[in-house]
């Protein structure tokens, strides 16, 4: 069911799907994102935005919009409103008019329509700034894995500018389009792993006792780790733990000297993180030790992302704009959490808040190539916002 945007959004409308669009056909990677961030801190500014900041976890961009009664004077006057800008690497095969013009790189996961919502109701706001305090609207790089939420904070933003609350949307395919839904409490996994490398001594084939083989050691290891979700982890949560990559030897008649793996896990408790790491680690050593070898666990370069967990008030909040931009009857109010992660984790760690979905239609999946934001999702979400802003920061 469609339902015709207020005509205050129709007429933001024709340009946010541009800008939108404009966004897809242009898409960039990670912290790189010159044009893009460009783009929106211009737009801001010619909004009339009271502060536009640039360079925030490096390619960040920090909007602040002053409500009728002028600048917060305390973060209980202050929320933030948050939209990631971010590509992906793939190449897209979407077969859309506006599919992306840089090979290997495309909007797979729909950050071209969030920041096209979240600009929109910028524009929105601030020609109307019907609301108590200041917001703070962010658009961050680097969500697909590199941690840009961390990164912005690292850079100072809640130091600089504490809010009371902070928000974020992000679009689900398979959901109805200019649907809504939210998970209460977990919202989405943390995202954690490890390299294993088991150092073994190399050795003929035929000859296996003057070896000490590694790939019998890294075998056990996989089928040890197994026992970590059933065995270990309180059946009550969900966990997942998977060895997702091994490489050694290559040869018929040698026994190698090393074999390497990567271990992928993911949950939504800090606490049963932890509880999968100190045992990921014990089956490691103890394994090592029953067959003569060594094997050494250690991090990747990238940052894990903690589980996004949703705040029961902020989450009851976002609830009441969601019904009140496109109805109750097209709001869902108790997802199941998802096994995917998501880095505004980091934010959700330091600020209460709520994660929230909208419905992207019968599109392909996220981080598929045939992948494409539906335009229609642009008016419900600007909706929502602007929803949101009269509710957390009311007059």
């Amino acid at each position: 069911m469609n339902v015709a945007p207020r005509p205050a959004i129709a007429s933001i409308l024709p340009d946010a799907i541009d800008w939108r669009r404009d966004f897809h056909r242009h898409p960039e990677l990670m912290y790189e994102l010159p044009r893009t961030a460009g783009i929106v801190a211009a737009r801001l500014r010619e909004f009339g935005f009271d502060e536009v900041i640039e360079g925030v976890g490096r390619t960040g961009v920090l909007g602040l919009l002053h409500g009728a009664n002028g600048a917060a004077a305390t973060p209980e006057r202050r929320v933030l409103f948050r939209a990631d800008m971010d590509a992906l690497p793939i190449e897209e095969a979407s077969g859309v008019a506006h599919a992306s013009e840089a090979p290997g790189r495309m909007h797979a996961c729909g950050h071209d329509g969030h920041t096209a919502i979240l600009l929109g109701a910028a524009r929105l706001l601030a020609q109307t700034r019907a609301f108590d305090g200041t917001l703070v609207f962010c658009f961050q790089p680097a969500e697909e894995g590199q941690a840009g939420a961390q990164a912005m904070i690292d850079d100072g933003m809640l130091e600089r500018f504490p809010v009371k609350g902070a928000y974020a949307l992000h679009n689900w395919p398979g959901m109805p389009v200019g649907e809504f839904g939210v998970m209460r409490g977990a919202a989405m996994a943390s995202a954690d792993g490890v390299f294993i490398t088991v150092r073994g001594k190399g050795g003929h084939a035929a000859a296996p006792n003057t070896a000490r083989d590694p790939i019998v050691a890294a075998g056990h290891i996989i089928t040890a780790v197994q026992t970590i979700v059933s065995r270990v982890v309180d059946p009550f949560e969900k966990a997942v733990v998977s060895i997702t990559a091994i490489n050694g030897g290559d040869a018929f008649n040698v026994i190698p000297d090393t074999v390497e793996m990567k271990c992928g896990f993911r949950c939504f408790s800090e606490d049963v993180g932890r509880v999968i790491e100190e045992e990921l680690w014990r089956i490691c050593e103890k394994t090592g030790e029953a067959f003569g070898v060594a094997v050494e666990v250690k991090r990747p370069p990238l940052t894990p992302y903690p589980p996004t967990v949703n705040h029961p008030a902020e989450t009851e909040i976002a609830l009441v704009a969601m019904r009140a931009a496109v109805g109750g009857d097209r709001v869902s109010d108790d997802l199941p959490p998802v096994m995917g992660s998501e880095d505004f984790a980091f934010v959700l760690r330091q600020v209460p808040g709520a994660y929230v979905l909208i419905g992207n239609g019968g599109s392909a999946a996220l981080h598929n190539p045939g992948y494409d934001f539906d335009d229609g999702a642009i008016a419900p979400g600007i909706a929502y916002w602007s929803e949101l802003a009269a509710r957390v920061l009311p007059l």
